[in-house]
């Protein structure tokens, strides 16, 4: 058996889901789709900043010669709900439930270069760059020149096992394997997922406006804009929509690795509690998501938009506690709006209290968002 067998069937025992292999040939055909992308101000700025590092693996590796993909299944449906306590609720998106997955990744990979310098007889000349989305690579298109899917529509791989649920990893190295064969797109005329995207993100090729994306809405730390906070719903981080509807995922839903089941009161919290976690609360019950990774500000920024979204009015007297307490501006703004939205009528007793709370504001931004609430509230 030659090594790349070899790797693929220990890959197998490792829990790896799949695997693939592709030269360590450059991307340099995307080059200008993704200078376009940056031009039209449609990039997000979570990516890897140096566009020629994403593209040519000899810019971050010296000679390399191939490259490994690996894929983890993740699962898509709790299969155990939290109890029915009264409090609404939130809910991370599916990539956000179990461990956080650089973690498990990194923890897979690691094992797997262990077993190929064993297998290669600990060669000193061997080496290895082991990478997930922090990287500098464009993890899709890795995988899908190793063979592991296809790029959908929504900019996804989507691989035939499992659909999009998939997590992706690679290992860039100066091993020379035979490559894997590609998979061409097999969404056919199937626009499912542009149609259904809320604020339409999706360009229709592959690629999107990341600006518009719900699920870099949902980590941004900053004020969120008004166009997208009813469409987050009660979604504290991340987005699934354009998976969910995608036909090559109905009926997906695999439970294959520990580490990634979802517990339920992590990743469908109630809402109200999130208003005033302390850090540490925050890190103990949040730490080990993918979701955490921002912090606390912005999920407890979405959870307040979520309960205006999910119409919960016993959320106002907590709301003003975070308008009296919280030391943070935008979340006190943020709790300004939602009053106004919440409250049903015009109330003086609450109106005295933004206006006295308008008053201590400094910031331009929190001094409008309060004065639109006032607005709002009076109009009632």
């Amino acid at each position: 058996m030659d090594l790349k067998m070899m790797i693929k069937a220990h890959a197998k025992e490792l829990g790896i889901d799949k695997i693939g292999f592709t030269t360590a040939d450059n991307f340099a055909a995307l080059k200008p789709s993704l200078l376009a992308q940056k031009a039209a101000g449609h990039t997000t700025g979570f990516e890897h900043q140096n566009i020629d590092e994403r593209l040519y693996p000899d810019k971050i590796f010296d000679q390399p010669q191939s490259i490994i993909a690996i894929a983890l299944a993740y699962p898509a449906k709790i299969h155990e709900r939290p109890p029915r306590t009264g409090p609404k609720r939130g809910r991370f998106a599916r990539a956000s439930w179990g461990i956080d997955y650089h973690t498990v990744l990194d923890r897979k990979m690691a094992s797997l270069i262990k077993f190929i310098k064993r297998t290669a007889e600990n060669d000193p000349n061997l080496r290895f760059k082991p990478m997930v989305d922090t990287g500098e690579l464009i993890d899709v298109v890795v995988a899908q020149r190793a063979g592991l899917g296809f790029i959908g529509k929504n900019g996804l791989l989507i691989t035939p096992e499992f659909g999009s649920y998939v997590y992706l990893g690679e290992i860039i190295t100066n091993i020379k394997f035979a490559p894997d064969e590609p998979m061409t797109s097999q969404c056919g005329d199937c626009t499912r997922c542009i149609d259904f995207c809320p604020p339409k993100a999706l360009l229709g090729d592959g690629r999107m406006n990341g600006q518009r994306c719900l699920s870099y809405q949902t980590q941004t730390k900053g004020y969120m804009d008004p166009e997208f906070r009813p469409m987050i719903r009660n979604v504290l981080y991340g987005c699934d929509i354009c998976q969910q509807v995608c036909p090559f995922n109905k009926g997906k839903d695999f439970h294959i690795h520990p580490e990634m089941e979802p517990d339920p009161e992590t990743v469908l919290p109630e809402l109200i509690p999130m208003l005033t976690l302390t850090n540490k609360d925050f890190k103990t019950r949040f730490g080990k998501l993918a979701g955490a990774w921002r912090g606390k500000k912005p999920l407890q920024r979405n959870a307040i938009i979520a309960l205006v979204n999910l119409h919960d009015r016993s959320a106002i007297p907590h709301l003003l506690e975070v308008i009296e307490h919280d030391p943070r501006p935008m979340i006190r703004a943020t709790a300004a709006w939602a009053v106004g939205e919440l409250q049903p009528s015009s109330n003086p007793e609450i109106e005295t209290f933004l206006k006295t709370a308008l008053a201590k504001e400094t910031t331009p931004e929190a001094q409008v968002a309060f004065q639109d609430a006032l607005d709002h509230l009076t109009q009632h």
